[in-house]
């Protein structure tokens, strides 16, 4: 009986949290579309930025510029690092073991610390400037410790028998990475580099010490630019333009949706191939 009691209990508790999640998730959203929807003018994605206007389209253009740009220099670096951990790298290595805690230890830095970095190294030290490759640079330092985590783990849940499997038709390690073990993984490593892009399209604090405030399109790869997030916070802290801010809000919020659909498509046809 106290068991049977206990049963229903811990369900009772699962759907009680699933049901606060669910509510909190669509009341923050609810909130985001009634306050900003309806400030969704013309005037707000013109193609210039003014004063009077506030549009927030050239800050559209630098979000995706930026989360492109960090993307195409931390991806790279998180994958191949991670399959060198699981593929290459001899299990119970002190120097693999430091690296995980180390990946683990930059994973929980808040942003503006990354952000201060970037502006002592990027902008002075390098000479970049408050600028989008300065923005970038940090930006991927500060997501390539989650793609790291996220690939290895991607990496690890691949059963040791595809591997032995590929070996014993003779296929060496590289070619067991890059056909057999890598395919495997992708559905993974996306759900890491979706959550990296979150990352970028919702930061601030980093940017605003890298790669500035300027509300219009960059130029070349070392103008100043400001995503949405920034220009969300600016609108929002300037105490004007508040109207304007959940409208730019409610983009974010749609290019981030648009971006995870995107993304899980793309994984699903990958592991249908």
């Amino acid at each position: 009986m106290s068991g049977k009691m206990s049963s229903v209990l811990l369900r009772a508790l699962v759907y009680a949290a699933t049901g606060i999640t669910l509510g909190m998730l669509f009341f923050l959203i609810g909130y985001i579309l009634v306050k900003g929807v309806p400030y969704l003018t013309p005037s707000l994605f013109a193609l210039k930025y003014t004063s009077d206007n506030v549009s927030m389209f050239p800050a559209i253009i630098n979000t995706i510029l930026m989360t492109t740009l960090s993307l195409v220099i931390a991806v790279p670096f998180g994958i191949f690092t991670a399959i060198y951990l699981v593929e290459y790298a001899k299990r119970g290595n002190k120097l693999v073991e430091a690296i995980r805690l180390t990946t683990e230890t930059l994973a929980g830095i808040p942003s503006i610390v990354y952000g201060l970095f970037g502006m002592l190294f990027f902008v002075t030290y390098l000479g970049l400037g408050y600028s989008l490759v300065a923005g970038s640079a940090t930006l991927s330092i500060m997501i390539l410790p989650l793609i790291m985590r996220t690939s290895e783990e991607a990496l690890k849940s691949v059963p040791d028998s595809y591997r032995e499997a590929s070996f014993g038709i003779g296929a060496g390690r590289l070619r067991t990475v890059g056909k057999i073990v890598l395919p495997s993984a992708i559905p993974g490593i996306l759900a890491g580099v979706i959550l990296a892009i979150g990352r970028i399209v919702g930061e601030t604090a980093a940017l605003i010490y890298t790669a500035g405030t300027v509300a219009r399109m960059p130029e070349t790869l070392f103008s100043s630019t400001r995503t949405l997030s920034v220009h969300m916070y600016l609108l929002s802290s300037e105490g004007f333009n508040t109207d304007q801010a959940y409208a730019t809000a409610v983009v974010l919020l749609v290019i981030v949706l648009l971006i995870n659909t995107l993304s899980a498509a793309i994984a699903k046809k990958v592991t249908k191939a």
